[in-house]
């Protein structure tokens, strides 16, 4: 949401009573490794700032209710919806997108890999949220069972597929990583 040239409110379906009055807020967040310091309205949701200012559109704004789980990022490594996550609550914390879990030279997370290897993806809009929620499965349970997996992926909702390629690619992605552990 921003205001354009002549101070209209541009990207918003309602405008505020007074516009040319709102107070902006200053946060200071790092995203995928990279800092930021941005002046954002107090009512500005976390994945406002990423897709339309930040212009990280890897995450996907769906539902606007969390209930969805297109939004999902890892705020401080741990999964949460930036639909609900407003700007303002984020100031000096750590958010990894979907385009910060590949590896810096663009090498694809073990779990990125496992979904094509897999066929988890249709459309596609899910995807990314899918991705992160298992990022953080992973991150926090190794070896999880089949069950583990399914309640990990309880927030987020995929319209396409019936969940059985999306959790076999996770349980692949884990035993992935015990290989190059082992």
């Amino acid at each position: 949401m921003n205001f354009d040239a002549t101070n209209r409110w541009v990207g918003c379906f309602t405008q505020p009573a007074d516009a040319k009055q709102m107070k902006h807020h200053v946060i200071r967040i790092t995203v995928n490794g990279d800092r930021h310091t941005l002046a954002v309205a107090p009512h500005w949701t976390l994945v406002e700032v990423l897709r339309e200012h930040l212009r990280l559109t890897g995450t996907k704004h769906g539902c606007g209710t969390g209930d969805c789980g297109a939004c999902t990022v890892l705020l401080d490594g741990r999964s949460v919806n930036s639909c609900l996550t407003l700007a303002v609550e984020v100031d000096g914390r750590e958010i990894t997108t979907i385009e910060g879990i590949a590896s810096s030279g663009g090498e694809l997370h073990p779990v990125q890999d496992a979904f094509i290897a897999h066929g988890a993806t249709q459309c596609g809009f899910c995807t990314p949220g899918m991705v992160v929620s298992s990022v953080q499965l992973l991150a926090t349970n190794s070896r999880p069972e089949e069950q583990e997996i399914r309640h990990a992926l309880g927030g987020n909702l995929c319209r396409c597929t019936g969940y059985t390629k999306i959790v076999e690619a996770i349980a692949a992605a884990a035993t992935q990583g015990e290989e190059a552990e082992g």
